[in-house]
Formats: C-alpha cells, sequence, structure tokens
C-alpha cells in the first residue's frame, strides 16, 4: 500500500513539527555506532518502545545483527524531516562476512519506534558487496544545489513510476542520460562508457504490482528510498514478495543512480545461476 498526497499532508502535520535534520542525523549517527560496535544497547538514547526487523521478519533488537560489531566500509543516511523517517544505507565488504544493508527508521515524539533493516550477504540478489563498494565510490551523491532542487512530489513520484511501469506498460519512466543503476554488486554501467549509460532495463515485467510501499524522501539530496515488497524475485517463492529496498538519486527530474538491496528466501533467489552477473 502507498500513500496518497493527502494522507501524506495528514501524516505530516502530526510528525514534522519537532523533527529536524539535526536530530535524525544524531539518531542514525548512533545507529552506525551501534552497528559498528555490536551494541544494539548504544540505541537506547534515540529509540524507545522500538519494533525491530530484519527482513520484514520481527527480531529480538538484542540478538540481530546490531549484536554483531561490523567493520563498515561505507555509510549513506537520507533523511526526511516530513515523515520524520532516515535510511541508512552501509557496505561491509573487506571483512570475512561481508554485507550490504539497507535500514529505515520512523521517529515519533524524537524517538525511533521502528527500525526496518534488510540485511543482504552470500547468496542474495546479485550480491557482490566488493563490487557494490568499487561502483558506488564512482558515483557523486552530493546535496543538490537548492536553486535545482526537485519538489519532493516530483522526486518521490519518478521513483514510483519506476515500479508502477512493471504493471502498466503505458508508464514513462523519467530515466536520465547518464543513469546507473547498482543491483546487489551488478552495475548497468560496467564495461561502458558511464557519461552515455542508461538504466533502462530490457524486458521489463509488466504484470508485477509491487506491494507495500514506504517511502523515505530527501529533497537537500534529491533521493527517495522505497521500501517494498518484491513479488517474483525469488524463484521458488512464486509471486510471496521479497523484502527490497530501492533507493532513487533524482536530479532535475530524472532518474541517476539506483541502488538495490534485495534479500531471498534460497540462496541465488532460485536461478540456478541465470540471473544479472555478478562482478568479480
Amino acid at each position: 500500500m502507498f500513500y496518497s498526497a493527502f494522507a501524506y499532508a495528514a501524516l505530516a502535520a502530526t510528525v514534522s513539527a519537532h523533527c529536524t535534520r539535526a536530530l535524525l542525523k544524531d539518531a542514525t549517527d548512533k545507529y552506525i555506532t551501534a552497528q559498528t560496535n555490536g551494541q544494539s544497547s548504544d540505541m537506547t538514547a534515540v529509540a524507545s518502545n522500538v519494533t525491530y526487523t530484519e527482513n520484514e521478519q520481527k527480531v529480538d533488537i538484542k540478538t540481530g545483527i546490531l549484536a554483531q560489531p561490523l567493520k563498515i566500509d561505507h555509510n549513506r543516511t537520507i533523511i526526511d524531516t516530513t515523515l520524520c523517517a532516515s535510511f541508512t544505507e552501509l557496505i561491509v565488504a573487506k571483512s570475512e562476512h561481508p554485507y550490504v544493508i539497507g535500514t529505515r527508521m520512523l521517529f515519533t515524539d524524537h524517538k525511533a519506534t521502528l527500525i526496518e533493516s534488510i540485511v543482504t550477504d552470500k547468496g542474495d540478489w546479485a550480491f557482490n558487496a566488493t563490487g557494490y563498494l568499487y561502483w558506488n565510490s564512482l558515483e557523486k551523491w552530493d546535496p543538490i544545489p537548492k536553486e535545482k532542487r526537485d519538489s519532493r512530489a516530483v522526486i518521490q513520484a519518478a521513483g514510483d513510476a519506476y515500479f508502477d511501469r512493471f504493471n502498466d506498460t503505458k508508464i514513462i519512466v523519467p530515466w536520465g542520460t547518464p543513469c546507473a543503476r547498482l543491483e546487489g554488486g551488478a552495475y548497468t554501467g560496467a564495461g561502458r562508457d558511464l557519461s552515455t549509460d542508461t538504466c533502462t532495463p530490457a524486458g521489463m515485467p509488466s504484470s508485477i504490482v509491487v506491494t507495500n510501499r514506504r517511502y523515505v524522501v530527501d529533497e537537500e539530496m534529491g533521493v527517495v528510498d522505497i521500501y517494498l515488497g518484491f513479488p517474483g524475485l525469488d524463484r521458488t517463492q512464486g509471486q510471496l514478495p521479497m523484502p527490497d529496498s530501492h533507493m532513487f538519486r533524482i536530479e532535475g527530474g530524472q532518474i541517476r543512480y539506483v541502488h538495490t538491496v534485495s534479500s531471498c528466501v534460497t540462496p541465488g533467489c532460485g536461478m540456478n545461476g541465470t540471473g544479472p552477473p555478478i562482478p568479480t
């Protein structure tokens, strides 16, 4: 389910009055520290009565991934003061057990009340943390100059158009040129001229309804992250929606970058080696 503009306006009126970028940045900094130290108790100062999930399953925050110290090689956070929410991308590539993690947090009364993480590792969709870290390092995600920023509505609409196209071939997705899509470690621009690359996928589906969309929109960064259920991603699970995050960087109303984090039930997502290419 995704929200109408009216629903967003009503929700924003209740959550944004005391929600600031400083508050959310402090909370996400503490989250990153907690994950680095493997100490979920580091979240106590910024979380209250928190619901914690990993890959859409409720987990005890004291025994989940936050209880494991991780050497984080990259982090990126976007902040949504309208919904009082944040999304953080973590890459753990130079460790014995690599991960790529996407974590969305929702806040009420200055405290995180929902923390939902998509935790991916070997066997998940196109997983290769080394590739994810390398290709990410070539990209430019600077804040958008104020005079060039797109509206919240434009940013979210670009991400929604991508998923709406899966069920309606008439939908036009606002792909930019250049554009690059990073999926688990596979990169659309690998081995090609990145200045002319396009993200337009070959053979997009035409009858898939992408469900349970949840948003974090950061106008300063020109980014929307959409948490969702992706039907059919794991071929062994039929159309059961899989936990998925798509983060879109929007510049001038067009999609510049896409980063995905997608979890599967079965190693290899049931594709028997026929899935997207994995860089070495």
